[in-house]
């Protein structure tokens, strides 16, 4: 009989398979699992450890292991660099992949008092994109869309006329996307440039985490995430926008590809949220929110962050 990690790597993610696999995990690195808390579901499952500094993280399925190998490559990297940015345990084999779940383990950054500002993420991304790549590191470009199909099929509970209408939009922006006239040169990117994915820790030092989408593309990926929350969504102030510009040195809204980035960012905010939708009537409660508003390009985002 198939286990219920095994399950849900067919039927769907869930906690209860998610830490299954943990607990597995944990002991094939000999690691005490007893006393593991979720702190994240999302793209993947979070569980902290209560009897070492270690963060576990549970990835979906096995069409993962590629962005999670690039994952462990990429802190490695930074790590040599002296960036600020998470850290794998280096002495641990990584990543395993444990009933069709990619599984890897990560220092626990222990958070200070404070958030980061959108300032610190402005200047976080102004010092990464300056990076050079060293030799032997291959990035792979920026997936625009990333796992936006396998969630459009793959999500639980969403109406199947809300899965035609996503198929259809995934192929109009795709059309678009061979318009785009890119201002700057390729360099590193990290794929999902948003204020959460910045830590900082009880030492006052401002850390970047979550690498699945790191990259060697065009910049301009990275600036979209907060110029769109800004401009559609009003999740920064002005000032907070202000300071993020400053601090990096350039404001997207500029930018005649603008238009095309706000529908693809919308997009990826609606899908990555989709997948979680029959987990809890929160999640799809804005799940139902922002589907009904990509249905109208003019029509206020009233999003919630999630």
């Amino acid at each position: 009989m198939a286990s219920d990690a095994a399950r849900a790597s067919l039927e769907g993610f869930t906690t209860a398979g998610a830490a299954e696999v943990m607990i597995t995990a944990c002991r094939s690195a000999k690691l005490d699992p007893g006393g593991a808390e979720l702190i994240r579901f999302g793209e993947n499952a979070l569980f902290r450890l209560a009897s070492d500094p270690v963060i576990v993280r549970v990835a979906r399925s096995a069409e993962y292991l590629p962005s999670v190998r690039n994952e462990v490559a990429v802190s490695r990297w930074l790590a040599q660099e002296g960036f600020p940015a998470g850290r794998v345990v280096d002495d641990l084999e990584q990543p395993l992949l444990l009933d069709g779940h990619p599984v890897t383990f990560w220092h626990l950054i222990n958070e200070g008092a404070r958030k980061p500002t959108y300032g610190e993420l402005g200047a976080v991304l102004r010092d990464l994109h300056s990076l050079p790549l060293p030799a032997g590191l291959e990035l792979p470009p920026y997936d625009v869309f990333g796992r936006s199909d396998l969630r459009i099929e793959r999500a639980r509970g969403v109406p199947d006329d809300d899965r035609a209408f996503l198929r259809e939009r995934h192929e109009q922006l795709r059309q678009e996307i061979t318009k785009l006239r890119f201002d700057s040169a390729k360099g590193p990117v990290h794929g999902d440039a948003h204020r959460q994915n910045l830590m900082v820790d009880d030492r006052d030092r401002v850390i970047l985490i979550d690498f699945e989408g790191f990259s060697f593309d065009h910049p301009e990926w990275d600036l979209m995430v907060t110029a769109v929350e800004h401009h559609s969504l009003r999740w920064q102030t002005k000032k907070q926008y202000a300071d993020f510009v400053k601090s990096y040195g350039r404001d997207l809204r500029d930018w005649p590809g603008f238009m095309t980035m706000r529908g693809i960012q919308e997009f990826h905010m609606t899908t990555w949220l989709m997948q979680n939708a029959a987990e809890n009537t929160k999640v799809a409660e804005e799940y139902a929110r922002r589907i009904a508003s990509l249905r109208d390009d003019d029509s206020p985002r009233n999003w919630r962050p999630w």
